[in-house]
């Protein structure tokens, strides 16, 4: 049975340790060889947008960008529909591999799959 792991990230530039956490988090057990979905939920929902990543910095963390970028090659990111809707964010505005799905989904994901589920 393979692994996996769902991680769901609340803050955005509001909390950056806690949210450079949850990335790094779920980039190293993407690295590890875990299947891992991001959610962006929250603050952390501008993220889904080109060039926001890239505008986040955190001493002594790695890029939020390239951990992004890592994620969306090899695992799953989602944005939340409520928080998209909340900000004005439609499919048309994300990152080429950013889905929009909400909370049905993010249970099933747990659920059918087995997986873990962390939440920062």
């Amino acid at each position: 049975m393979s692994r996996s792991l769902v991680v769901k990230v609340t803050a955005g530039a509001d909390a950056p340790e806690r949210c450079a956490q949850a990335f790094t988090v779920a980039a190293t057990a993407l690295a590890s060889g875990v299947d891992v979905s991001l959610w962006l939920t929250g603050e952390s929902s501008w993220f889904a947008l080109p060039g926001r990543a890239a505008e986040f910095d955190l001493p002594h963390s790695a890029p939020l960008s390239d951990l992004l970028i890592s994620l969306l090659s090899a695992g799953r990111v989602t944005l939340c529909t409520q928080c998209a809707a909340r900000r004005e964010i439609t499919e048309n505005d994300v990152l080429p591999g950013v889905r929009i799905a909400g909370a049905a989904v993010f249970v099933e994901e747990i659920l059918l799959d087995n997986a873990q589920a962390l939440v920062y």
